[in-house]
């Protein structure tokens, strides 16, 4: 019987124990979940603050053009900021972390890749921020092309090591901003360049073709795939869900010591998530100006009435003008080094590179050219742009000649797989939610300047009204003193009147009480 019941005693601890351990890890996780919660919940309450409705609208002292990359804004930068503001203007050094410096006298324009957090080196309540937002599936696609595309640029080097060498050496020498020396290209652009070397090592550095290929976005023995690229930590730590985590200042760039736990919270937490993206929404209520990429031109016409506007006014160069304006991407920088290029003499001033690019160069500052009006900026905004896709075109084409058979396009992307474009989504998914808020606020801007634009119209067919009225009555734009005396006496005649009308209704309600 003693036997029987210590048998029983040892099963039953046996089971107590199995019971334990698969419990533990059950409980460890509703801790972890706790000690997150109290992190999210910490930082989200750090960083909620909400401005008036009219300061939003104003253009302050300084003006931070967060750029979240494949989004379009250097086409801004170079084809709007550049001809509002002048070079003294912008702060040294936009797009380098390590050389910035917003304490300087004249600085009124930060355009960064920083994240939001740059703001807490900056006047905050002098400070107004835009940006642009783009479909987190064609920005996932865009960051993969780019980084291919920067990347392939070394492969003229014979190997990995050659290619460092030279990279570091060119970089001594200048006092330019690399693409190696910017977020988020510091990161990607290295993991893709050590990939390409070598995937051309096992293949054959002779071997230009694929045998591989599947399409554009899957040249296995060439190219990292597509689908290998969106799974890899790297793009999990820096791409998926960048736009959010860019503006609620949480990326791995940021200045907030503590974001790599809140990233990490939000990631593992799909419900901490989502405090996250609250956040992003807030941040984006509160800027100046939020763009779409995909709605280009009307972003556009957007960006010059509710900015380049009140920039133009600032500095009085804007002249005003009441008529109905035209409706109407690149990453590299006139003083950025792309290393890679065919000549190692030649990094810094080649055919192909940018400081000789007849786009950038013609887009040198505008501003105190004499009167400017929104219908002007945006026609040399148009012409910019042209200029800069031609050589943004012809720039891709000869970066990717060492893996031609990665030949991106629009209609290229037709053909990546549904499954794995809905796997972009589901790993994207606070962005995607993030994108349809930057829409709604997108729609409400456009009403607003529609509702701008009626009443100047308005305004200018009152005018001319006015102006006719008088015009009838006066000749040669001269009005004899008679008539000067018979509008004032009429003007008085009804001010008058008012004026007994109103008192009347006030004795009148008086009297019913």
């Amino acid at each position: 019987m003693a036997r029987v019941a210590l048998r029983l005693g040892a099963r039953a601890l046996a089971v107590l124990v199995l019971v334990s351990v698969a419990l533990l890890p059950l409980v460890s996780s509703d801790d972890g979940h706790k000690h997150c919660e109290g992190v999210v919940r910490g930082w989200a309450d750090s960083s909620t603050g909400r401005v008036k409705d009219g300061d939003k609208l104003s253009l302050k002292d300084l003006l931070f053009f967060l750029h979240i990359p494949r989004t379009g804004g250097r086409t801004y930068f170079h084809c709007f900021l550049k001809k509002l503001y002048t070079n003294a203007q912008e702060c040294p050094r936009s797009y380098d972390k390590l050389r910035f410096d917003p304490s300087h006298p004249d600085c009124k324009l930060v355009v960064s890749h920083d994240d939001y957090s740059l703001t807490s080196k900056l006047p905050r309540e002098r400070t107004s921020v835009v940006t642009i937002l783009r479909n987190p599936i064609d920005r996932v696609l865009s960051t993969y092309e780019f980084s291919v595309e920067v990347a392939a640029r070394f492969l003229v080097h014979p190997n990995l090591t050659s290619a460092k060498l030279m990279t570091t050496r060119v970089l001594k020498k200048s006092r330019a901003v690399s693409t190696l020396d910017i977020w988020p290209w510091k990161y990607l652009v290295p993991w893709m360049r050590e990939d390409l070397f070598s995937r051309r090592d096992a293949r054959g550095i002779d071997k230009v073709h694929s045998s591989k290929k599947v399409n554009a976005y899957d040249v296995e023995d060439m190219v990292m795939p597509l689908h290998q690229y969106i799974n890899d930590p790297v793009a999990h730590e820096i791409i998926h869900n960048g736009a959010t985590f860019q503006i609620t200042g949480l990326t791995n760039n940021s200045y907030f010591d503590g974001a790599h736990e809140v990233r990490h919270c939000a990631r593992k937490h799909p419900d901490l998530g989502r405090i996250v993206l609250e956040v992003a929404k807030n941040r984006l209520d509160q800027m100046l100006y939020v763009g779409l990429t995909e709605d280009h031109e009307e972003s556009a016409r957007l960006f010059a009435h509710m900015v380049g506007a009140q920039v133009l006014l600032q500095s009085g160069t804007l002249s005003l003008d009441l008529k109905e304006d035209l409706h109407s991407e690149t990453d590299s920088h006139p003083s950025m080094v792309e290393p890679g290029d065919e000549e190692a003499s030649e990094h810094l001033n080649n055919t192909h590179g940018w400081q000789n690019n007849e786009a950038l160069n013609s887009t040198s500052d505008e501003q105190g050219k004499g009167n400017m009006t929104v219908g002007k900026l945006m026609e040399a905004y148009e012409t910019c742009i042209a200029k800069l896709r031609k050589s943004q075109s012809s720039r891709r084409k000869i970066s990717l000649k060492k893996v031609e058979e990665a030949n991106f396009s629009k209609e290229a992307r037709k053909l990546v797989p549904e499954a794995i474009l809905k796997q972009i989504i589901s790993l994207n998914s606070l962005d995607m939610e993030l994108y349809d808020h930057a829409k709604k606020i997108f729609t409400q801007e456009h009403l607003m300047l529609k509702a701008q634009q009626s009443m100047a119209g308005q305004h200018r067919q009152l005018a001319e009204q006015e102006e006719g009225w008088i015009g009838t009555m006066c000749s040669d734009g001269t009005c004899s003193p008679w008539v000067v005396v018979l509008l004032g006496l009429g003007i008085t005649t009804i001010l008058v009147l008012a004026t007994l009308a109103v008192t009347t209704r006030k004795r009148t309600s008086k009297l019913k009480v």
